[in-house]
C-alpha cells in the first residue's frame, strides 16, 4: 500500500506539472519539465503533511526505495537499447564526445574537494561532518539514482542521512540546470551562435501534443498480443535483467574489503552488467528480434520521468533541516564552478556546434543526460548537430572516473584519511587537464559571447 501510494501521488504530481506547463507562462517559456514542476509542489506536499501530522499512506523514505530501483531499472532499459548507426562524421563525434567525458569526470573530481572544504569550514556548527561533501558530484553529475544509491552505500558506513542529502543535492542540481540552462541557450540565440536554433512551435512550449498534431508512429508489435501483449514482454526482459543483477550484486559481495560492498551495493552498475548479458544472449540465441527500440525508449523515458519526480519526494526537510542552509550554500558554490567549468571548455573543444556542446554538457553536470538533451533540443530543435549522439557516447569516456568513485569509497569506508582522499582527487583532476590537452579537446575558443 505504500508503494502503490507513493506511486499514486506522484502520478498526481506529474499531471500538476502538465497542467502548470501548459497554463503559465513563465514555465513555457523556461521549457522547465513536468517532472521538476511536479517535483517543487511534491516535496512541498510532502513536508506539508508532515509538518501537519496527517499520515498520507507513504513517506520519503518509501520515495528513497522508489528512486534507488527505478535507476537500476532505468540502467537495464537503457543497456538493452540498440544504438542507431549514424551517418555522421566518426571522427568529429568521437572528438566531442571526449571534451564532453573529460571534462564531466574533471568536474567529477573536483566539485567534491570544493564541497568537502567548504562543508569542513561552515558546518561545524552544526556538526556536519565535512565528508557529507563527498556526495555532491554523485548529485549534480550523475543524478537522483546515482545520488540514492552511493548515499546508502554510505549508510552502510555508518553516514547518517548520507541518501537524504546526497538526493537533496541532486533535486537542487536540476532546477539549476534549467535556471542557469535556459538563459544561457536564449542569450546564445539572441548573439546569433546558435546556428540551428530555427523556431520552438506551440507544441513544443505548451508540453503536450493536440489531437490534429499526434502522430501514429509509436511502436512495432514483437509479439501476438493474443500470446502476450509486447509491453508486457519488455518488461519481462526488465524483471529478468532485474533479478540477474541481484545474484551478480551476491557475486561482486565475496570480494573482500569495502570494494566489494561497494561493487555489490552498485546495482545500477550491475543491472547494466546483466542488460549486457541478456542482450548478448538474445542475439546469440538469435531472438533480438523481438525486442524494440522504440517502445525500449519509451520506456527509458517513463523511469526518468518518475525518477525525477520523486527524487524531490524523497527529500525529507524535517531530517535535514539543520543541514539545510549548509546544502544550499554548497550547491550555490558547485553550481558556479560547474558552469564556469562548462562554459570555459565548452567553447575550446574544437568544432562548429561547440555551443551546442557547452548547453548539453551543463545540463549534463547538473542534472542528468536528458537534461542536457532538453538544453541541446533549445537551440538544436531538429538535432541538426552530432551534439545528442556525442552526449550518449561520452558514458565511454566517463568510466576515466572510476578512480574517482573508488577513492571516495575508501574514504567512507575508512580506509583512506580524508588528507590523503584530497589530494589523490587533486592529482586525479590535473590527469584529466592533461588528456584534454593530449587529446586536442582544450584548444582555442571556438564562439564568444560578446
Amino acid at each position: 500500500m505504500s508503494f502503490m501510494m507513493a506511486f499514486g501521488i506522484s502520478s498526481i504530481m506529474l499531471c500538476i506539472g502538465m497542467f502548470m506547463r501548459a497554463k503559465i507562462s513563465i514555465l513555457r517559456k523556461m521549457l522547465v519539465p513536468s517532472s521538476v514542476i511536479g517535483g517543487v509542489i511534491g516535496i512541498l506536499f510532502m513536508n506539508g503533511m508532515s509538518v501537519s501530522g496527517i499520515d498520507i499512506g507513504t513517506s520519503p523514505d518509501m520515495y528513497t526505495v522508489i528512486v534507488n530501483n527505478l535507476f537500476t531499472i532505468s540502467f537495464i532499459s537503457i543497456s538493452l537499447t540498440s544504438t542507431p548507426k549514424e551517418n555522421s562524421s566518426a571522427r568529429e563525434v568521437m572528438k566531442g564526445a571526449i571534451g564532453l567525458g573529460l571534462v564531466w569526470c574533471l568536474l567529477y573530481a573536483l566539485t567534491p574537494i570544493v564541497a568537502t572544504l567548504l562543508i569542513g569550514i561552515i558546518g561545524r556548527n552544526v556538526k556536519m561532518d565535512a565528508i557529507y561533501g563527498m556526495l555532491v558530484q554523485f548529485a549534480f553529475c550523475q543524478g537522483p539514482g546515482q545520488s540514492a544509491a552511493y548515499g546508502a552505500i554510505f549508510e552502510q558506513y555508518g553516514w547518517h542521512n548520507a541518501s537524504m542529502v546526497a538526493i537533496a543535492f541532486s533535486a537542487i542540481g536540476f532546477i539549476v540546470a534549467f535556471l542557469v540552462g535556459i538563459p544561457a541557450a536564449k542569450l546564445g540565440i539572441k548573439r546569433g551562435i546558435a546556428k540551428n536554433c530555427g523556431k520552438i512551435d506551440e507544441s513544443i512550449l505548451k508540453g503536450y501534443l493536440m489531437k490534429d498534431e499526434q502522430k501514429e508512429y509509436m511502436v512495432k508489435d514483437t509479439t501476438c498480443n493474443s500470446n502476450i501483449e509486447t509491453l508486457a514482454f519488455h518488461f519481462a526482459l526488465i524483471g529478468i535483467c532485474y533479478v540477474l543483477a541481484v545474484g551478480i550484486a551476491k557475486v561482486l559481495s565475496f570480494i573482500p574489503g569495502f570494494l566489494g560492498t561497494s561493487m555489490s551495493g552498485m546495482m545500477f552498475m550491475n543491472g547494466m552488467y546483466a542488460a549486457y548479458i541478456v542482450k548478448w544472449l538474445m542475439k546469440k540465441l538469435r531472438l533480438d528480434f523481438l525486442q524494440e527500440n522504440t517502445l525500449q525508449g519509451k520506456i527509458t523515458g517513463w523511469t526518468a520521468d518518475y525518477l525525477v519526480v520523486c527524487a524531490f519526494m524523497a527529500v525529507s526537510l524535517d531530517v535535514i533541516k539543520d543541514w539545510l542552509p549548509i546544502i544550499l550554500v554548497v550547491s550555490l558554490a558547485i553550481t558556479i564552478v560547474t558552469f564556469l567549468v562548462c562554459f570555459y571548455f565548452g567553447q575550446r573543444f574544437g568544432g562548429t556546434n561547440d555551443f551546442e556542446r557547452t548547453l548539453g554538457l551543463y545540463g549534463t553536470c547538473t542534472g542528468t543526460v536528458p537534461s542536457g538533451i532538453a538544453l541541446i533540443r533549445i537551440v538544436d530543435p531538429n538535432f541538426h548537430t552530432t551534439t545528442s549522439i556525442e552526449l550518449g557516447a561520452c558514458n565511454l569516456v566517463m568510466l576515466a572516473s572510476t578512480p574517482v568513485y573508488i577513492i571516495i569509497l575508501a574514504l567512507a569506508s575508512g580506509s583512506v584519511e580524508m588528507l590523503p582522499a584530497i589530494l589523490l582527487l587533486t592529482c586525479c583532476a590535473f590527469v584529466y587537464l592533461i588528456i584534454l590537452k593530449l587529446t586536442k579537446t582544450w584548444g582555442k575558443k571556438t564562439f564568444s559571447w560578446k
